[in-house]
């Protein structure tokens, strides 16, 4: 979600070089096409300017900052007691070596790194503007992103060394804030229109960037590589062992435009396929990278008219798999008054599927009921039918809820406020949290069945599946599962459990008589959840569902975060091993777990 991950799309400009580069922000636009005209005068001057080029631009950089300083009062979002483990946490100096662990780690468990994204705000927390233009405020999925990881050793005497660090994901952006020590970057998300704007083209003067590169959403591996992304930016390679920042890859250059927070490996060709969404045309882009990383060996433009805010895309042996729901982000919306992301419940909604290095007038568009869907569980082919399997809401929790800046300025009205906050959560609950469903396209027919896999009593998101079987048919999945009440009181998803999905195992809901999937849960104890969850398989040529699920989880009572490994063939069973980590880790989006060794 985080996955990584909703969105700021942005542009870039430097007065030095005439050119405008990409940049799409995990749930935030981009004004670059808005300023075109202005950017290609700007340029032409630029180029004009023969003397005082630095001097000029250092000028007029520190007249904006005067400008900003006087003019926009940065605010503290206050949180809500039930939002205690949202908040950031101090970046650890070196690792620290773990000691606490009840019950044992499983002796078959594979060495590795169990590493998960998520925001981690500089300065405090989240903020928001008020200006002569109105308030702007950051939405609840941005902040910086941080890296946690644990890592686990296991010596010839069969004993486990496990440790623990955390670090900031260092991305340009964030470098330059750490310098100025202090907020600099004004909300361009969510608020009020002119104040959006003004705060988009302010960060643009200043920066040559609309918004921050936030890369708090997800980790990945290729080719023995690994990277942290959010997708309002290209990726930023890490050590996975000390966590430290490399540079951005952009597959040597012939990547320039934002990078999907989940991409995916071809089944059998283990090709990395990806996507990139902006504000202005080419809304979405479609690439396919080399199987050694060096490479782009395709790319398309889908040729949609809309920017559709889509967080994921599947992949079979032979497809990809695009969602083009009625999620989105306008530049025009937000320029007459309206929000710069928005989901319209009568909208269009569409599922794309097209040949692997297909063009657009190969893709075979299937039109489905209106929904919101983040996450996809998997995709494969089926005879004539290619089925989705993802996670689906009738509503969309980005960019979430409107904080009353007015309540919450004065003191005295606190409490309203909190009260009038809740109870607008309260009401969207059931619609915007997911559940697992089902399409199956017909690739001969055009036909659409679509069905819920578990009906609407339980909420569902943050999917997971054994890796070796992304792209083809699975008997399992595993999410984590919202608990609704925890949920609502925040205003922020909280998930109480981890389900695990029995796909080939149909039971009939005695009160709908409909067919539903099978469902086993580990629930955890009250008033403590998880994040990060994902699955570690025993190894290639055992069963799919021969694993583990490993998660933190953070006890709001106590105020203690542990990681949690669970057996998937005895899902409800206690934790096989609950790891009490040496700090808090704060709630994030998504984990990974990387099997291998360190040899430095």
């Amino acid at each position: 979600m985080a996955t990584s991950s909703y969105l700021a799309f942005q542009g870039s400009c430097c007065l030095h070089k005439p050119s405008i580069p990409y940049n799409f922000d995990r749930f935030k636009p981009t004004l670059s096409s808005a300023f075109k005209p202005f950017l290609r005068e700007l340029q032409q001057l630029s180029k004009r300017i023969d003397v005082s080029k630095t001097i000029f631009k250092k000028t007029s950089v520190n007249l904006l900052d005067t400008f900003v300083d006087h003019v926009f009062e940065f605010i503290d979002h206050s949180l809500l007691p039930s939002q205690g483990n949202f908040a950031p946490v101090d970046e650890l100096r070196e690792a620290v070596l773990v000691t606490s662990i009840e019950g044992e780690i499983p002796e078959d468990f594979p060495e590795g790194v169990f590493i998960r994204n998520g925001p981690n705000p500089l300065f405090g927390g989240l903020k928001s503007t008020k200006s002569i233009f109105g308030r702007s405020s950051h939405i609840w999925v941005e902040g910086e992103g941080m890296l946690h990881a644990l890592y686990f050793n296991k010596g010839t005497d069969g004993s486990w060394t496990v440790v623990y660090n955390n670090r900031y994901v260092e991305t340009e952006t964030f470098k330059l804030e750490k310098l100025r020590n202090k907020p600099s970057f004004l909300p361009a998300i969510q608020g009020d229109s002119a104040a959006v704007l003004s705060a988009y083209l302010l960060n643009f003067l200043r920066f040559g960037k609309i918004n921050k590169y936030l890369s708090n959403t997800n980790v990945f591996e290729h080719s023995g590589k690994f990277y942290s992304i959010a997708e309002n930016h290209i990726p930023q390679e890490i050590d996975i062992f000390t966590l430290k920042t490399y540079d951005n890859w952009d597959v040597n250059g012939t990547w320039n435009r934002p990078f999907t927070s989940h991409p995916k490996k071809d089944p059998d060709t283990e090709e990395l396929v990806i996507m990139g969404i902006d504000a202005a045309k080419p809304f979405v882009e479609v690439g396919v990278i080399s199987a050694d990383g060096n490479k782009l060996v395709h790319r398309m433009d889908l040729k949609l008219n809309r920017c559709t805010l889509c967080h994921e895309m599947g992949v079979t042996r032979r497809y990809n798999v695009f969602l083009d729901f009625p999620l989105s982000i306008d530049i025009n919306r937000l320029i007459q008054g309206g929000q710069l992301i928005n989901y319209e419940p009568k909208g269009y909604a569409r599922i794309g599927v097209m040949p692997r290095y297909g063009a657009a007038d190969s893709i075979q568009w299937f039109v489905v009921k209106p929904n919101c869907t983040f996450h996809i569980i998997n995709c494969f082919e089926e005879g004539d039918e290619v089925v989705v399997l993802g996670c689906r809401a009738l509503e969309s929790v980005i960019p979430g809820p409107t904080l009353d800046l007015n309540r919450s300025e004065r003191s005295s009205e606190k409490n309203r406020h909190v009260e009038s906050f809740e109870e607008s959560i309260d009401t969207a609950t059931k619609e915007v949290f997911s559940s697992p469903y089902e399409w199956r396209l017909n690739m001969q027919t055009g036909e659409v069945k679509e069905r819920n896999l578990c009906g609407t009593k339980f909420s569902m998101d943050f999917p997971m599946i054994n890796g070796d079987y992304t792209g083809i048919k699975n008997k399992y999945g595993y999410t984590q599962t919202v608990d609704s009440a925890a949920s609502s009181t925040s205003g922020i998803p909280k998930f109480g459990g981890i389900a695990k999905l029995y796909f080939e195992e149909p039971v009939t809901e005695v009160s709908s008589r409909e067919k539903m999937i099978k469902m086993e849960y580990h629930k955890l104890e009250e008033n403590v959840f998880c994040t990060g969850a994902t699955f570690v398989s025993k190894g290639k040529g055992l069963e799919e569902d021969d694993g583990w699920i490993i998660s933190f989880v953070h006890n709001e009572d106590t105020n203690i975060s542990q990681v949690y490994i669970i057996d998937t063939k005895k899902i409800s069973s206690e934790a096989a091993a609950k790891i009490t980590l040496p700090c808090r880790v704060p709630y994030g989006f998504h984990g990974a777990y990387m099997p291998i060794r360190e040899s430095h």
